[in-house]
């Protein structure tokens, strides 16, 4: 067992503080991205229900105290291991309407038209959060549905106080939402939102109504489908009420793989996540991480050129393996991982324009949030969530009070041109009626000795798979606390654009010198994710780690 848990920090690892402090729980811990659904979770709990109840419940809290991430407008995965160490994986991700082409958002020169596959009606996927957790209780639930929905109701009917991020977020996107949304909206307000201003959502409460009532069957028909519709209509969207209709979340084998003694579960296809982060952890296993320490030089170019050969592959290989091939084993695989950095030189970036994707012979060719939970007995689930970009397409539905995701943008809108995140794609990701678009999210579990170990995920869009990644290895190879884990500066890489993004603190300057001299280039940027984490010690207490990039909390009992 490397790096064993909790070891105070050498000269090589990062030196911890007072942010790094995670809290510790007897028998059961919520870790959300907003304090008020983390309590709703904790709620959930000391009533009876078990994890997945608390899921439910904390993912309608999240879509009216979280509106830029959480949602019942757009989508996610579910990673849900339970007591006996059994695991399932739930797919609720978004879905390419029936009248979606491959060609819908290039003008008659074949170009993309700009911000179509962003900002608009037309921009959304079928959403799949309300499936999605309503087929997780129909399967693993204990308390009554409509229990788990009310306090959402409560939150949007009574209002909550918003955050100093809150507010600032509201009003920084308000001319978007202003521009998309002429009829106004609970979140549009003459005057500056300020701290502590109660937002109040009554039309969001009346949707969540009629969800809590009639199940799914209260957001794909009925009165909200139709609203959906109304606003599609608005703005030559083309979800219709037979996409809402058809939609369903699918239950999908979770992969799998090995690193350093610990098993590592994580979601398939279509998320890149789980096959990318697993791909990531076979590439550097052969190095003497620990020996190196956090951010070392030689830590830091083996991570980046890992990253680098692994996201060439995602851009070529990677969709919804309802419609494509996808060679998962072949791309996880220890020895060809194994092998793309071996020999390795410690002198000389690689460049991007010289990695290509593999060729496996037989082969056909930023917003989102995080939550985990564990119950008292034993029960875990890692959920990520999404709308796209934050607040999504900024699109409310008009008298439902919800809004719109901007999934359509996760498809290769035309081959080799980036989405938002700079991510590129290929034939495996282009659009198709019906196809779920390639996403990031990477809900994942480790366990250790065939025992709960680790619950971790983030948002991040394309910087995802290297937060998971890197909280991973910050715990099994750092010595990291559940806190320090997530608190702890990221860098990033992802092929395309050739370049490393930093967080401010990530890197020392001598090394970021170093780096550039012999051929990185360096790209400086704000903050990269906001990890949730949960390990379970030795002793059987519950540590949890919150992200203190954003509001978000750890509570248990």
């Amino acid at each position: 067992m490397t790096g064993l848990l909790f070891a105070s920090c050498s000269t090589k690892q990062r030196q911890l503080n007072s942010a790094d402090q995670p809290s510790t729980f007897n028998k059961a811990a919520v870790v959300t991205a907003h304090p008020l659904a983390s309590a709703v979770g904790v709620k959930i709990l000391k009533r009876g229900g078990n994890a997945i109840d608390a899921a439910v419940a904390v993912q309608f809290a999240l879509a009216v105290v979280y509106p830029n991430a959480g949602n019942i407008g757009g989508g996610g995965f579910m990673l849900y291991r339970n007591h006996k160490g059994e695991y399932n994986a739930l797919d609720f991700r978004e879905k390419a309407p029936l009248k979606a082409s491959r060609d819908m958002y290039l003008d008659s020169h074949g170009n993309v038209i700009p911000d179509l596959s962003l900002y608009s009606q037309l921009a959304s996927g079928i959403p799949g959060s309300v499936a999605g957790m309503w087929e997780a209780h129909q399967k693993y639930g204990k308390l009554p549905w409509k229990e788990l929905v009310v306090p959402a109701i409560e939150l949007a009917r009574k209002g909550f106080k918003i955050s100093q991020r809150q507010a600032n977020e509201f009003e920084s996107h308000k001319e978007r939402f202003v521009k998309l949304n002429p009829s106004g909206a609970a979140i549009i307000k003459d005057t500056p939102w300020q701290p502590s201003d109660l937002f109040i959502q009554e039309e969001l409460a009346h949707t969540l109504e009629r969800i809590a009532t009639d199940g799914r069957d209260g957001f794909y028909k009925g009165k909200t489908a139709d609203l959906i519709v109304a606003e599609m209509n608005k703005g030559k969207g083309i979800i219709q009420n037979q996409d809402l209709t058809d939609y369903r979340a699918l239950w999908r084998t979770p992969i799998n793989s090995t690193y350093r003694g610990y098993k590592v579960i994580s979601m398939p296809p279509p998320s890149s996540g789980g096959t990318s982060l697993l791909a990531l952890l076979k590439s550097v296993e052969q190095f003497p991480l620990q020996r190196w320490g956090f951010q070392s030089d030689s830590t830091v170019r083996v991570i980046v050129e890992a990253e680098r050969h692994v996201y060439a592959n995602r851009a070529k290989y990677l969709g919804d393996p309802d419609f494509v091939k996808i060679p998962v084993q072949s791309l996880i695989d220890s020895s060809a991982n194994a092998s793309k950095l071996n020999p390795f030189n410690f002198h000389k970036a690689t460049l991007s324009k010289d990695v290509q994707a593999d060729v496996i012979p037989g082969y056909e060719s930023e917003q989102t949030t995080h939550f985990n939970i564990v119950d008292e007995e034993g029960n875990a689930v890692s959920i990520t969530t999404t709308l796209n970009d934050s607040y999504g397409s900024g699109v409310i539905v008009d008298g439902a009070g919800f809004l719109l995701n901007n999934e359509m943008d996760d498809f290769s809108v035309k081959t080799g041109v980036p989405n938002m995140y700079g991510l590129t794609g290929e034939k495996a990701n282009e659009i198709q009626p019906g196809k779920r678009m390639l996403s990031s999210m990477t809900p994942t579990i480790l366990e250790k000795n065939n025992k709960l170990f680790m619950i971790v995920g983030t948002p991040g869009g394309s910087t995802i798979i290297t937060s998971v990644f890197q909280a991973i290895l910050n715990v099994i190879d750092f010595g990291q606390n559940a806190q320090s884990a997530v608190s702890s500066p990221r860098f990033h890489h992802q092929w395309l654009p050739d370049r490393i993004d930093v967080e401010k603190d990530a890197i020392s300057p001598l090394l970021r010198d170093k780096l550039t001299k012999d051929g990185y280039i360096i790209h400086p940027r704000g903050t990269i994710g906001r990890v949730e984490n949960i390990l379970i010690l030795p002793n059987g207490k519950i540590q949890t780690g919150a992200d203190p990039r954003g509001d978000d909390t750890a509570k248990g009992y």
